[in-house]
């Protein structure tokens, strides 16, 4: 008896010990693999820059990933992976530069959402670095435009982005493997300039890019020479009718580029100031090297589009978004292209309408206008040289 009872215990125990450790094996919201298997992060970040500013500042506290997305709004699922705390200047990001964030272990598993803490507070003392104007900074938060009198503007962060920019973009940890993820972040897009309310808006508009491929080469203009432009990945959705960027960024006083892109099939766009838009098909492998990559582009004859903004809503700090989209011809097949784009903040609190004005070189265009609580508009329109275009954009 007292043999048999022991046996039976000893099974007992052995049963719990097993439960035990299949528990401790699937604990782990992030991971489907044992939570010693441990790999690393590495976190950069990259900017799709704009020429329409002489600096953008951004304070990047911290990025976190989440651990458990059915608990997502449980702050203990949420693990910090990088504590820059740091004042960065995304202009300065472009062609190649990158800055660490940093670099942090995490167990093996896959995680799915990753969300970037912007800091707003202000501590004068708590920051001696200068800006490109060799003073302190002035905000967290700004961008400096050709003013000498006034050459800040402070960028606020809308109520609904104070508890952090999700980025929902999975990537996986190996065992003993680091990976390397690069935040792309679009200063173009993430700033909204001020309408007639005086208040400039930091919208964040960030890609995470994973199996980083690189795109590099040259945009020349008329007589071969160096041309500042912008050159961008981007597809065209047939069924749709819409056009998505992945990836831009503008050429440096040599007229190169750098772009970093991730595995896919890319419509590769260049657009200068005064220059029509050239654009090539590109099939891009993970981790590999795509140079030369140039265009050269013919100088165009230029028109204006301008009109006013009208948008009747209660949200608080709407804007507005409008693409630039044209039909060219590329490789021999016709696609639709996104030549520009830009937001206008709404100032609903005054009856004066926002303006908006833009060159463009000759041809027909299609205008897409975007904002909160709206349908999505669509304007066509014909620029031609010496004769002003008006086309007034209205949501009601």
């Amino acid at each position: 008896m007292k043999h048999g009872h022991t046996m039976r215990l000893l099974k007992l125990i052995i049963v719990v010990f097993s439960v035990c450790i299949m528990l401790s094996l699937t604990a782990c919201g992030g991971s489907d693999e044992s939570s010693s298997a441990v790999g690393s992060l590495s976190l950069k970040l990259t900017d799709a820059t704009t020429n329409d500013y002489k600096a953008v500042y951004v304070t990047i506290e911290e990025v976190q990933v989440c651990t458990d997305d059915e608990n997502e709004g449980d702050e203990n699922s949420w693990y910090t992976v990088a504590e820059p705390d740091r004042t960065y200047n995304l202009l300065k990001l472009v062609n190649g530069v990158q800055e660490q964030l940093g670099v942090t272990d995490l167990d093996a598993g896959r995680y799915t959402q990753m969300r970037l803490i912007i800091r707003t507070d202000f501590d004068p003392n708590e920051d001696s670095s200068t800006n490109i104007l060799g003073e302190t900074h002035p905000y967290k938060n700004y961008v400096v435009i050709d003013d000498e009198e006034e050459p800040y503007r402070e960028l606020m962060i809308p109520s609904g982005d104070e508890t952090g920019i999700k980025l929902v973009s999975g990537f996986e940890i190996h065992e003993n493997q680091t990976t390397e993820l690069i935040l792309d972040f679009d200063a173009s897009r993430s700033v909204v300039k001020a309408g007639k309310s005086g208040k400039w808006l930091l919208k964040p508009t960030i890609k995470v890019i994973g199996n980083v491929a690189t795109i590099s080469g040259t945009v020349t203009g008329d007589g071969g020479i160096e041309l500042v432009g912008v050159v961008s990945a981007q597809e065209y959705n047939y069924d749709g009718d819409d056009v998505i960027v992945h990836a831009s960024t503008i050429t440096n006083e040599n007229g190169e580029y750098v772009l970093f892109v991730e595995p896919y099939v890319y419509n590769l766009v260049a657009y200068g100031e005064g220059y029509d838009p050239q654009c090539s098909y590109i099939e891009v492998m993970p981790d590999f090297v795509y140079a030369e990559e140039n265009f050269a582009l013919t100088p165009a004859s230029v028109g204006t589009l301008s009109g006013t903004v009208s948008v009747d809503t209660l949200l608080k700090d709407p804007y507005l978004s409008i693409s630039v989209r044209q039909l060219i011809e590329c490789e021999q097949e016709t696609i639709m292209i996104e030549v520009i784009s830009f937001n206008i903040a709404i100032a609903i609190a005054i009856a004066d309408d926002q303006t908006y004005s833009v060159e463009l070189p000759e041809g027909s265009y299609k205008i897409v206008a975007e904002t909160a609580g709206y349908e999505a508009q669509a304007l066509t329109v014909d620029i031609v040289e010496g004769v002003p275009t008006t086309r007034d954009i209205t949501f009601e």
